[in-house]
């Protein structure tokens, strides 16, 4: 085991926390395709998988944590959906071309990773990404920079993408309301 799968596991481990989807996924359901094969990456608990199978896609979901994965198969039987799970260290080798229709990726940033997570789409797929910003509010999330988005990034890491959707609100306004520590982005292929 490596150090990365012990603190994922040990932090999956310590979780009572359901697992629930990515605010751009579940206020942008009704983009999803009526079939079609979906691949949560990155997938922690699997909140977007769950919600992935739900809504009649062919899911796959991958993260380091085997915790995770247990966890995530446990609610997905208790439910009755079918998620394919697969523990892995994501690399762009893991990834084959052509093969989602949506792939969502949530509070997990590897710019490595962009040219692979486009490859992977299908002409016509969607990604849709959530992560933090270094522009956050408070301090959720990591706090190293080389996994905090820039201002704008993920528009600039998938600009080969067409823009379905983006949100960065940041500071703007009255910060009480909205999300303040994220990106949200829907992108096209």
């Amino acid at each position: 085991m490596s150090d990365l799968q012990d603190k994922w596991d040990a932090v999956y481990r310590n979780t009572s926390a359901p697992a629930s989807p990515a605010e751009v996924l579940s206020l942008h359901q009704y983009l999803l395709p009526k079939h079609g094969n979906a691949l949560d990456l990155a997938c922690g608990l699997g909140g977007n998988a769950m919600l992935l199978a739900e809504s009649r896609l062919t899911v796959d979901a991958w993260d380091i944590s085997s915790v995770a994965l247990q966890l995530l198969q446990q609610q997905a039987a208790e439910k009755g959906l079918s998620i394919t799970t697969r523990q892995c260290n994501i690399s762009a080798e893991t990834l084959t071309k052509q093969t989602y229709d949506v792939i969502v990726i949530c509070r997990f940033l590897d710019r490595t990773l962009c040219n692979a997570i486009m490859a992977a789409l299908k002409p016509g797929g969607l990604l849709f990404y959530q992560t933090f910003t270094r522009n956050k509010l408070d301090q959720q999330g990591p706090s190293n920079p080389e996994y905090l988005l820039a201002n704008n990034e993920l528009l600039r890491l998938f600009s080969p993408l067409s823009v379905i959707f983006y949100q960065e609100y940041a500071k703007l306004g009255d910060v009480r309301f909205g999300n303040r520590n994220e990106a949200c982005f829907i992108g096209q292929k």
